[in-house]
């Protein structure tokens, strides 16, 4: 499932010289090419949110010195995969490099909000591609159905689906659920 080196770094080259659009979220690279993804909602947004404040206040328990955070992207150069999750848990520690991207190795969970626009590919795509990175939790809620989805180890092929409101196990934290945030 490699990529040829030359290959994903012209197609960095290329992603990076793609004009930003308003609308337009980021450019991420998988199966062999660009994947433009659409600007979140706001209804998106206050999921991760939401998310991002429970995993927090858990972390320093489960995983001292690591955090929740959004934005930043997660590449596997060996595998031609750059992505940009919703939210990832890492330590802190690794945002203090001049690299780019996250790498595979640092990241303890990846969570995913279903969007509205493609909700093939945060429930195929982005599932397979972090299953091949070695990323051992994923977490995918989808408004759009009201669940919960849990993949976990190994290679994110054990797959456990609640529903808003239940109580989820992601690794070593429970997370509540709350109805929230369904795309009308």
């Amino acid at each position: 499932m490699s990529t040829d080196p030359a290959a994903c770094a012209r197609l960095h080259e290329i992603a990076d010289r793609l004009p930003r659009i308003p609308g337009t979220g980021k450019a991420e690279i998988a199966d062999g090419g660009i994947v433009m993804t659409t600007s979140p909602v706001k209804r998106h947004e206050l999921a991760v949110v939401r998310v991002a404040r429970q995993l927090n206040a858990r972390l320093p328990q489960a995983r001292p010195g690591h955090i929740t955070h959004g934005s930043a992207d997660l590449e596997d150069v060996g595998l031609g995969r750059l992505r940009n999750p919703d939210l990832m848990v890492f330590p802190e520690v690794a945002l203090d490099e001049e690299e780019c991207a996250l790498l595979p190795h640092e990241v303890l969970l990846v969570v995913e909000i279903v969007s509205k626009s493609n909700p093939e590919n945060d429930h195929h795509a982005k599932v397979r591609n972090h299953a091949v990175m070695g990323i051992p939790l994923h977490l995918l809620v989808d408004p759009r159905k009201g669940t919960g989805v849990v993949h976990d180890e190994p290679d994110c092929t054990s797959r456990r689906e609640s529903a808003f409101g239940d109580s989820v196990a992601v690794g070593p934290w429970t997370l509540d659920t709350w109805g929230p945030c369904t795309y009308a």
